[in-house]
């Protein structure tokens, strides 16, 4: 039976006729696909809701659907009924390693481990089944609220593992714990220097104790054999594919290293990549992205990835004044500002877009006067990837000198648990300002930083708009004033997120002529209870008009 409502029939013939294709009568079975049967949000302030959304063959948006509720020919479109679900624009991670967030799912995952005790018994776990002399490798682990209130050293892992080399990382990746073992077989030793933009932490006779800092961590990457090709496609694709199925319809994939370009390529032509990616290459791979080498319909490869420190929970964050818990180290500073002012020049004359990892105030800082110093304007839309600490006085020059603030909102109901103890209270104000860079005009895109963080959308979508732990804890110092409206939460992880890798024609809102990327939740993250976001569970996502993942095996 065929009843199909005024407005909706003419969309789809609109939809039909733009492509000079036979009458509806003729046109075959699922020419356009029509969503519809729930709650559809745009992204788009003049109309922020609509009923149904028509996607035209080449899978873009064909037309969108005021209000209606009639019903329409099956014969005419693939009908997908959203059964009570709430649609946004597709998900975009503005910040994650995918290579790392699919290794986290292939190593030993130590994500969640409550304690230096909890950590060692895995580690005890782990080395069971191996061979003797083997290495073991894991991530993820982070002493924030651990009772020992320390972070692991060498000798708490020597006592289960003498016979191997465990090497595991902390989940910023820019810190690891060693054990003895792996200490002898990479040669350090009590008169090792510190590496440049590293630190090799020590007991007071000045002997290692296991932890390695920044660059530091270099020493032992030899004893870790490096994937093959396939370990890599395979690790890229897993990470991949758990994206698709966490709502995210693509990342700003940061830190690629150029071997990774081509088998990206190769899984997306054999259909294994079902999610967007924006790289930010390694400068190593300056090239690939200048020359925007190796790209598809669903890659694009035009931005490189430079660090200025490290991160704060390992005090590598480069800071103005010393650490109120260390007045001994102010941090660590991973590139010089001629350095910076060398590869701006250089990406300003390649029309690459920089990444620019910093963390610190001081990192910060140096970006900010370096831009100004070079004349760079808006157009290059180069980013400050963490952007968590600034001096007051300089979030407002973020905007004003056309950077985009690249955030993750998770970093602060975590990283709130220490920063005080790292940063003393006053220098908080200027600490994961999102509201702050968001009211000074900067154009702020949110991101996870997975694997440092889990990589899931709620969680980042909850943080953003509660600045409370996932347990609903604040407490002094937490800022709750920068709190994003869910609006603003929205454009983070849409809007913002396009506009930070050039793509605002194509991406970030559901319009007329855009690209058909839709994520669909259980729930309307518009309007329930700050905590019930946390519930939501993921129901579709879709890249391009194409259904990469649905919770419910037989849906289209």
């Amino acid at each position: 039976m065929r009843t199909p409502c005024l407005a909706l029939f003419a969309a789809v013939l609109a939809a039909c006729s733009s492509n000079a294709v036979p009458p509806p009568e003729t046109v075959p079975a699922a020419r356009v696909t029509v969503i519809t049967g729930g709650t559809i949000y745009t992204g788009n302030p003049d109309q922020p809701t609509v009923e149904a959304v028509v996607v035209g063959a080449d899978g873009r948006i064909t037309a969108t659907v005021p209000p209606t509720s009639a019903d329409w020919s099956e014969d005419e479109v693939n009908l997908i009924d959203l059964k009570g679900g709430v649609m946004f624009p597709g998900f975009t991670d503005a910040h994650v390693h995918l290579l790392g967030v699919g290794q986290r799912e292939l190593t030993l995952n130590l994500e969640g481990t409550a304690s230096v005790a909890e950590l060692v018994s895995r580690v005890e776990a782990e080395v069971a089944d191996k061979e003797p002399g083997s290495v073991v490798f894991g991530r993820g682990w982070i002493e924030t609220g651990w009772p020992e209130a320390r972070m692991p050293m060498a000798s708490d892992l020597d006592p289960v593992s003498a016979d191997y080399k465990v090497i595991l990382q902390r989940s910023d990746g820019h810190a690891m714990v060693v054990n003895s073992a792996a200490l002898a077989a990479a040669g350090i030793t009590k008169d090792t220097p510190d590496p440049v933009g590293a630190r090799i932490e020590r007991n007071e006779d000045g002997t290692p104790n296991g932890l390695l800092i920044d660059n530091a961590m270099n020493l032992v990457a030899p004893l870790v054999a490096a994937p093959d090709a396939e370990g890599l496609k395979t690790a890229l694709e897993t990470g991949a594919k758990l994206y698709a199925s966490r709502g995210w319809t693509g990342g700003h994939n940061m830190s690629v290293a150029p071997q990774e370009i081509p088998l990206m390529e190769e899984l997306d032509k054999e259909g294994r990549l079902p999610i967007r990616l924006y790289n930010a290459l390694d400068v190593e791979g300056f090239d690939i992205a200048a020359g925007r080498k190796m790209e598809t319909d669903t890659i694009t490869n035009r931005a490189v990835k430079i660090y200025m420190d490290g991160a704060l929970g390992s005090r590598g964050a480069l800071l103005i004044e010393p650490y109120s818990d260390r007045p001994d180290t102010s941090g660590l500073a991973l590139m010089n500002p001629e350095d910076l002012a060398a590869i701006m020049a250089r990406a300003d004359a390649a029309g690459v877009q920089l990444a620019i990892h910093a963390i610190g105030d001081l990192a910060d800082r140096r970006i900010l006067e370096a831009v100004e110093a070079g004349g760079y304007d808006a157009s290059h839309r180069w980013r400050i990837e963490h952007a968590q600490n600034f001096a007051l006085a300089d979030i407002p020059r973020v905007g004003a000198d056309g950077l985009v603030a690249s955030m993750q909102p998770s970093h602060a109901i975590g990283d709130l648990f220490f920063a005080p103890s790292r940063l003393g209270m006053d220098r908080l104000a200027g600490a994961y300002a999102w509201r702050s860079l968001w009211d000074s005009g900067a154009v702020v895109a949110g991101g996870s930083d997975a694997p440092v963080e889990v990589g899931s959308p709620l969680i980042e979508f909850y943080a953003a708009v509660s600045r409370k732990s996932l347990k609903g804890e604040s407490a002094e110092g937490w800022h709750p004033e920068q709190a994003l409206t869910r609006d603003e939460a929205l454009a983070l992880f849409t809007r913002n997120a396009a506009y930070a890798a050039f793509e605002e024609d194509d991406l970030g809102t559901i319009e007329p002529g855009k690209l058909a990327d839709f994520t669909v939740f259980d729930r309307d993250l518009m309007t329930v209870p700050e905590a019930e976001i946390l519930e939501a569970k993921p129901l579709m996502t879709m890249v391009g008009g194409e259904v990469v993942w649905t919770a419910d095996a037989s849906a289209p």
